[in-house]
């Protein structure tokens, strides 16, 4: 009681002025009665007087009780003011959040101090607990703190150094003081014989845009709806025209990406030279590879095709409004192609011509097409077989004022290919320019997972090359596409899936929107689009939040977020194990064990016991990849349509399930011999004729 007094003096300083007037007062009237007492009274009346003094001692007592109960009330009163005027530490913990009393029996309060000391342990645990939350946060604002102190050599000195821990490629001069991100931001996508479902698709959209992409390159080849004299072109899967038109729609008007559609026109034609109705435009009878540019047919057919193309951008679907002229895209650049033109110039009538005269005259008839029927387009063609011709060919040409180049290089190295000459010839002849990255299809013809550190590598070093080439250039490079080859050409087998690729995609995709790769998980677009359970970097584990090797395919941070296609990239992974596990087994029992080899299977020549050892693991491997086989068409029938699924299984998984049933029946072959003849076991015929040995082999016979 006497302790909440105190601490009501202490709080209320006009409480304590007047409970000091009161006490003062007390004391003085205390004081004036009994000395008056003394001195009126005589000594035979001291028994009377004695009890008046008792008497008032009980009433001065009483007094302070009853001041000293008031004080508590009024502390009581201004405590529950103050609470409802001022948010507890918990609330403000906890926010605007309001609680339900429960409809139990109410408990007797806790007395004050025994309420106030409850309280303040319950902060404290919730202090401690918020402490350990924000422990790594914490140390990245003092680290963020820090990086303002530093000049920005010693930011950059910092930044590379903390690359070199993730793994992420250092290429001097990109970084958070480093040039500005390229203005467009293109993603490929390579329709070409694995065609995803455009609900698949529609996913990728805002997980793109967020990751800044701001329009997509999109190669149809036979996946586009061709109609007419033309409808051979297209697939037996081809999109519907409907269905097409309702994602680009969606691509704009929902997130604001442009299209730019790519149609080849002069080399990878074979989708349509393979078929009869086109045989004879082949430049060469024996190739469908590429289109002979000398026919006047051949310009028929190209026309016929860009025609449907660009039209199909351009009109409005069927449920749009009947005040709709166009289709609602944003639609202003076409791509035709032109890239890796082979055996160009050989038939009869294109070897009275040269080479460079060939290709440059041809694209620009196709470029004077488009322009003269459609003159907001661009067009846009790939730039290597540009690299040849001579600076006055191309001036002469004109073609500068047709088509704008897109510079393609996958390799680290970009000055290799494309050498600083080159740069300034191309500056001198087109105004603006594009370039080209990769993020899958380029490191390998039959890859079942891209190399993400490479990838990546090839497209910060872009970002260098274009801070500094783009000078050259009067309207400067517009932007990077980051390309997504699903088959290195129409008969080639499958490269890198889509949903596989997407974390290359992201990774290299954010990177380039932001100009440089941010090391900061909290500015790393990357993390809040992956959906990921972020744990940041700590000095004490010394781990950072990616880290990416040299002879990794991904890090250990997309195995545990979500993201679209994720169950397929994952499963991917465990593919990828399972048939590095298989080869190696086969390899092992072949080429390394002294019982299994070809050698003894040719000769039927072997110790049972050994060949049964190396085949016992043999049964359940076969089990195993059957069932991802099993596994890889419930996954991937969430992208793609069964020929896709069916195409992906036998490239890559039925391969090893008959090599293990040949080593299987191999070594049931070994098993069945009883009895074994002497040594030197015979020479087989194929060897002996390899060697010359037969005709010496019959002499010593004859003798």
């Amino acid at each position: 009681m006497h302790s909440n007094l105190l601490i009501f003096i202490w709080r209320r300083k006009l409480s304590v002025l007047l409970l000091a007037s009161a006490v003062v007062l007390l004391g003085l009237w205390t004081w004036a009665i009994l000395d008056d007492t003394t001195k009126t009274l005589p000594a035979f009346a001291q028994q009377t007087s004695q009890q008046a003094a008792d008497e008032a001692n009980y009433q001065h007592v009483h007094i302070i009780q009853k001041l000293i109960a008031q004080a508590n009330r009024v502390l009581r009163a201004e405590r529950q003011k103050d609470n409802a005027e001022r948010p507890s530490p918990v609330q403000r913990l906890l926010g605007n959040v309001r609680f339900v009393r429960p409809t139990q029996a109410k408990k007797a309060p806790l007395p004050v101090a025994d309420s106030y000391l409850f309280e303040q342990e319950r902060l404290k645990i919730l202090e401690q607990q918020q402490r350990q939350r924000n422990a790594g946060m914490d140390e990245l604002n003092a680290n963020a703190e820090d990086d303002r102190m530093m000049s920005s050599a010693e930011r950059q000195t910092q930044y590379e150094h903390e690359l070199q821990r993730m793994g992420v490629p250092v290429v001097a001069g990109i970084g958070p003081d480093g040039p500005r991100a390229p203005a467009e931001r293109l993603v490929h996508l390579d329709l070409k014989g694995a065609p995803p479902k455009l609900s698949f698709l529609k996913q990728l959209l805002p997980v793109l845009r967020a990751l800044g992409a701001t329009g997509l390159l999109i190669e149809y080849e036979d996946m586009f709806p061709y109609s007419g004299n033309l409808q051979p072109l297209a697939a037996r899967n081809a999109y519907k025209e409907a269905e097409l038109k309702d994602f680009l729609e969606s691509a704009w008007v929902e997130y604001g990406l442009s299209i730019m559609p790519l149609v080849q026109t002069f080399g990878h034609m074979e989708y349509a030279l393979k078929l009869a109705e086109f045989e004879q435009l082949r430049e060469l009878p024996e190739s469908p590879q590429s289109i002979c540019p000398s026919q006047p047919q051949s310009m028929a057919l190209l026309e016929q095709m860009l025609t449907q193309v660009i039209e199909l951008h351009m009109r409005p679907s069927d449920n749009a409004t009947s005040s709709t002229t166009q289709l609602p895209i944003k639609f202003t650049h076409l791509h035709i192609g032109c890239d890796e033109v082979q055996r160009m110039g050989e038939c009869s009538l294109c070897r009275q011509r040269l080479r460079s005269e060939l290709f440059l005259s041809h694209v620009i008839s196709l470029a004077h097409f488009v322009r003269r029927r459609w003159p907001q387009l661009n067009v846009v063609i790939w730039d290597d077989q540009l690299r040849d011709i001579s600076l006055s060919e191309l001036q002469n040409s004109q073609i500068g004022s047709y088509v704008e180049p897109m510079v393609w290089v996958y390799a680290s190295d970009i000055y290799h290919f494309i050498q600083p000459q080159l740069w300034n010839t191309y500056a001198k002849v087109f105004p603006s320019a594009w370039a080209a990255s990769a993020y899958k299809g380029a490191f390998g013809e039959s890859l079942l997972v891209p190399p993400l550190q490479q990838h990546l590598e090839n497209n910060i070093r872009w970002l260098a090359v274009i801070a500094k080439e783009g000078g050259r250039f009067a309207k400067g490079l517009r932007g990077l596409a980051l390309t997504g080859w699903q088959r290195y050409d129409h008969f080639a087998v499958l490269c890198e899936l889509l949903p596989v690729g997407m974390p290359s995609l992201m990774t290299s995709l954010s990177t380039v929107a932001k100009g440089y790769f941010s090391i900061n998980p909290r500015d790393n677009e990357l993390l809040h689009v992956l959906r990921c359970v972020f744990q940041p970097d700590s000095r004490r584990s010394g781990h950072p939040w990616l880290e990416l090797h040299p002879n990794a395919h991904y890090s250990q941070l997309f195995a545990v977020c979500s993201y679209p296609g994720h169950l397929v990239f994952k499963y991917a992974l465990r593919l990828y194990d399972k048939l590095a596990e298989v080869r190696n087994y086969l390899q092992q029992t072949r080429e390394h064990s002294a019982w299994l080899s070809d050698y003894n299977v040719r000769h039927n020549f072997s110790s049972p016991l050994r060949v049964q050892e190396l085949t016992v693991r043999t049964p359940q491997l076969v089990e195993e990849l059957r069932a991802m086989a099993r596994e890889a068409q419930q996954l991937l029938w969430e992208v793609y349509d069964e020929h896709t699924v069916a195409e992906f299984v036998e490239q890559h998984i039925y391969p090893s399930i008959n090599a293990l049933h040949q080593q299987l029946a191999s070594g049931q072959t070994l098993l069945q011999r009883r009895t074994w003849q002497q040594r030197p076991l015979p020479l087989s015929l194929e060897l002996q004729q390899d060697m010359g040995m037969v005709t010496t082999m019959d002499q010593q016979q004859e003798h």
